[in-house]
């Protein structure tokens, strides 16, 4: 079935045509630091069935969004990558994260990918903290790992080997997200997050990401109950 589009020559009109359905921009995301293959999207994105993430995998792949392509062996698997223009929306998820992070009606504690962790770190991070930081943070999340550059008042972070930072968080990402933006301390995750290296550097560094004001609410318990 053809998809409905607005039909309105506003350029975000045409933007939510090709990506305003649900799970375009979650699968997005998920690609967003290198290509996966189909089984390891549907992995990091647990509510989504094998049928929808087909059709939306083909219609962003129509939008010229992503390419599909096959490694070549041993391998020989297929996967999905973003196309330079689609990597260039991570300004989007960014300016949308720091945006709806200020909802009055979102609701702290739902699980994130190992993806969705590392975003959310380039898209919060203040740089006005940093200051002369000048490390190599690692982390370790199931099978996957992450390096992070702190330098020249900077922060960048990218898949990437763990070993030889000068700290290292390894274990739960949700962990690691509650002593980010919930107010938990290394002792409060013992056990499903650790530390490696520089405890003090580890201390510092998690405070570099401060979330902003929520919104107001403008619902009262009438406008509830009515």
């Amino acid at each position: 079935m053809k998809k409905r589009a607005y039909q309105d020559g506003c350029a975000v009109a045409h933007a939510l045509d090709i990506i305003g359905d649900r799970w375009a921009m979650p699968i997005m995301r998920e690609l967003m630091l290198g290509p996966k293959r189909f089984t390891d999207l549907r992995a990091s994105l647990p509510g989504i069935s094998a049928n929808v993430l087909t059709q939306r995998l083909e219609e962003l792949e129509a939008a010229s969004i992503l390419v599909r392509r096959r490694l070549p062996p041993p391998a020989a698997s297929q996967i999905y990558e973003l196309t330079d223009w689609g990597r260039e929306s991570e300004i989007l998820f960014q300016v949308l994260g720091r945006w709806a992070c200020r909802s009055p009606t979102m609701q702290p504690g739902q699980p994130m990918s190992n993806v969705s962790v590392i975003l959310s770190m380039r898209t919060m991070i203040d740089r006005g903290r940093i200051g002369d930081m000048s490390a190599v943070i690692g982390m370790r999340f199931g099978e996957e790992e992450f390096r992070g550059t702190l330098k020249d008042g900077d922060f960048t972070i990218e898949r990437g080997e763990a070993d030889g930072a000068d700290a290292i968080f390894s274990g739960d990402q949700n962990a690691l997200v509650a002593v980010l933006y919930g107010g938990l301390r290394f002792d409060d995750v013992a056990g499903v997050l650790t530390v490696e290296g520089d405890r003090g550097l580890a201390e510092r560094f998690v405070r570099l990401f401060p979330l902003p004001p929520r919104a107001p609410s403008t619902v009262t318990p009438e406008t509830t109950a009515s």
